[in-house]
């Protein structure tokens, strides 16, 4: 693209995320903008919601390259801007760049997106933009009386185990970085978790049995660096779907370094499929997570929606 939709970007900016980094970091992310003769025009979010909600006003007003900076759950927020009450697409020719702070920074991984935003920005002069395909989920949602939640995610949803881990790693400090912090809230999280009898549909094909997890991957990483699912291509129109059996505590905590190296998918109680549509119903309520957030609760579908975002990536 020419300067001109990149001198246009809005840099919506989280300044709460990293422990506070954005706020930190973003006078350097705006020299490092100006660098590249781009004047950063940005807003800051104020909570929960707020990237949304600035996102999609921005859209409507013609803004056509809009710049996530923050850490996964402000990319969350920003892409369910880019889509209407109704499922539609806010501005079909719109683009996302991503410069993320925070501790997990997994959605960049998938693309080689840098981790550093300072050099990621470049990516709004000089990136290449790749047309991506994002997931749908349908839930039961927090805080809502009818108990009906829509969002979009561009990485990864899963419900079970994963939305506890989510759930524990947010509520810590995240002080000693992803990783760590990852790893502590899988390891406390697993120590008092009973797995349990889940029905999951991957279109066709029904399976029954008793569940640790269910991931639908678009992207590759989560958690703070685990290689979840290694073959995910976010534009092939399928999610990659793993399920984890009844794998018991010492199991877990065994194969814990092949989840980093993506090598835990050949385990006799790991499955991975490949579908469109992905319907969880466990025999009670579990958490779900949604590029690291904790929306609501299952009953839950996961639905691809194809070739739904344009997305800068190194060219």
């Amino acid at each position: 693209m020419g300067n001109g939709p990149a001198r246009d970007a809005l840099f919506v900016v989280n300044p709460a995320a990293g422990n506070g980094g954005g706020a930190k970091r973003w006078p350097k992310i705006a020299a490092a903008a100006r660098a590249l003769g781009i004047e950063p025009d940005r807003v800051f979010t104020e909570g929960p919601g707020h990237a949304a909600a600035l996102t999609a006003a921005a859209l409507r007003d013609g803004r056509r390259l809009i710049v996530a900076v923050g850490g996964d759950g402000t990319v969350n927020e920003v892409v369910n801007g880019f889509f209407g009450p109704a499922g539609e697409p806010v501005a079909p020719d719109a683009e996302l760049a991503l410069a993320q702070i925070g501790t997990g920074r997994d959605t960049v991984r998938t693309y080689g997106i840098d981790k550093r935003p300072e050099r990621a920005i470049a990516l709004v002069a000089s990136g290449r933009t790749r047309t991506v395909d994002v997931g749908r989920a349908s839930f039961d949602a927090y805080g809502n009386d009818d108990g009906d939640g829509t969002r979009y995610f561009l990485n990864v949803g899963s419900c079970g185990m994963t939305g506890a881990v989510a759930e524990r790693a947010n509520r810590s400090s995240k002080r000693f970085g992803g990783t760590p912090s990852y790893v502590w809230a899988i390891l406390s999280t697993f120590a008092g978790w009973q797995n349990l009898r889940v029905r999951v549909e991957a279109d066709d094909e029904v399976r029954d049995l008793v569940c640790n997890n269910v991931v639908c991957a678009n992207g590759r990483y989560f958690g703070g660096g685990l290689k979840i699912c290694p073959d995910a291509e976010p534009d092939d129109g399928l999610f990659d779907v793993l399920i984890f059996g009844d794998v018991s505590k010492g199991d877990f905590v065994r194969n814990l370094p092949k989840l980093y190296r993506g090598t835990h998918v050949t385990h006799p109680k790991a499955t991975v499929l490949r579908a469109r549509h992905v319907r969880v119903e466990p025999e009670r309520p579990l958490p779900i997570e949604l590029d690291g957030e904790q929306p609501g609760l299952t009953p839950v579908s996961f639905d691809v929606v194809p070739a739904a975002l344009r997305l800068r990536v190194p060219a």
